[in-house]
């Protein structure tokens, strides 16, 4: 298995560098890496204590962003050194504030394990939701480096409780503290014979909490929005589109749209609006004269959608027809009902209100229809399902607190 492991890493950097004159996503993540070790020594300064926080990329550093805030205002001493695996993540967040340094990932070989950690030697490693990677969780135990994994879920079908997944189950091994979020990976995880659990729950909730407190406001989508009935499309898809689109185009009444494509490259949005028969406007192009006279306000830019959906109403968030649905926390907290396909099975938050009666399954135009209507005209259904959202976000908040509380307590007091 560690020979499979290695040849798959080495295939999967030649196939990026095979990619990456006609991938933006494979150019940066081999220019980000390119001289990394020399970056990150030129970087540090001395006699620092440090942790060292890993995220995957964008939505995985979301989910640990309230516990880095938290471990930074709990203790102004440590140091956090932030690494990111995809560029989406470090692209956005190179320059984020609570973040002391911020880096790519290297490669997860050996020799780059090692030199990585002897460069940042950090006093604790937290890695977030479902990083595994074999040579710098090895290397970070035989250092005798605490490690943590927080807001991490595990399924019956993961690789770590087949019969063959016996060199994954060493990686586990290597973790003083696993921070799960329901009670089902606690049992997984007990049943193999850990007992070093703590079932805290989703830091996603925090996060997306934090998020509508603090919200970023926009006077001219207020004014593109008017007080009038707004329904959001969150990280939407083609095959996301072509279900909605029917439902918009056709529409008489008076409703808003706020459109969020999830490639926002000028190929796709001119395609959007090729299929759009209403008056459109892009948000780079909103202005106090044309905000009000629009009918479908398009998002051509990033880092924005979190804030947006206080403006809607309803929400139809992407992805439901590919992979697997987009963040619809991001929308329940500002109390948005959310639409999306069938492909949720995967996403607790979504079983959970579903069943609730906040968050509603679509398989195709007719019911997607019937979901808004049924939305804009019966107020009382509207605001109950909208009442439902709220209240599920500010249930399951708590999991930063729980995690942040024990990192300090049982590892930073020593720092002091």
């Amino acid at each position: 298995m560690n020979l499979l492991y290695h040849f798959g890493l080495r295939l999967f950097k030649f196939l990026l560098m095979v990619a990456s004159p006609f991938n933006t996503k494979a150019k940066l993540w081999l220019a980000g890496r390119k001289g990394i070790f020399k970056n990150i020594r030129a970087a540090l300064k001395e006699n620092e204590k440090r942790i060292w926080i890993h995220a995957a990329s964008l939505g995985e550093f979301e989910q640990g962003r309230p516990v880095i805030e938290a471990l930074k205002k709990g203790n102004a001493k440590l140091k956090i050194v932030l690494t990111f695996f995809s560029p989406s993540g470090y692209e956005i967040q190179k320059n984020y504030e609570f973040a002391d340094y911020v880096f790519y990932l290297p490669i997860d070989t050996a020799g780059n394990a090692k030199k990585f950690i002897n460069l940042i030697k950090p006093d604790f490693a937290v890695f977030i939701k479902y990083e595994f990677w074999f040579n710098y969780l090895n290397t970070l135990k035989k250092q005798n480096i605490p490690t943590y994994l927080i807001s991490s879920i595990f399924r019956k079908d993961q690789v770590f409780f087949r019969s063959y997944g016996n060199w994954y189950r060493k990686m586990l091994k290597t973790f003083n503290w696993f921070f799960v979020q329901n009670e089902e990976s606690k049992n997984l995880l007990q049943n193999l014979g850990y007992k070093n659990i703590t079932v805290s729950g989703d830091t996603r909730f925090d996060r997306v909490y934090q998020i509508a407190t603090n919200a970023k406001t926009f006077p001219l989508i207020k004014k593109f929005v008017q007080n009038q009935f707004t329904i959001v499309l969150g990280s939407s898809w083609k095959a996301d589109e072509e279900i909605l689109f029917d439902f918009i185009n056709s529409d008489a009444n008076k409703i808003k749209y706020i459109i969020a494509p999830h490639e926002i490259h000028e190929t796709n949005i001119q395609r959007l609006a090729g299929m759009l028969k209403k008056k459109i406007v892009r948000y780079s192009k909103l202005d106090g004269n044309n905000a009000e006279n629009a009918d479908i306000l398009i998002i051509d830019n990033i880092g924005i959608l979190s804030s947006v959906y206080q403006y809607g109403h309803v929400a139809y968030i992407g992805g439901g027809f590919g992979s697997g649905i987009h963040n619809i926390l991001e929308a329940a907290t500002f109390g948005l009902p959310t639409l999306f396909g069938p492909n949720y099975k995967k996403f607790q938050e979504a079983i959970d209100l579903i069943d609730l009666g906040g968050a509603f399954e679509v398989n195709g135009k007719a019911n997607a229809t019937e979901i808004l209507h049924k939305m804009y005209l019966d107020t009382k259904y509207y605001q109950s399902a909208s009442n439902i959202c709220k209240k599920y976000i500010e249930t399951k908040r708590g999991a930063c607190e729980t995690i942040t509380n024990y990192l300090l307590k049982e590892v930073t007091n020593e720092l002091t």
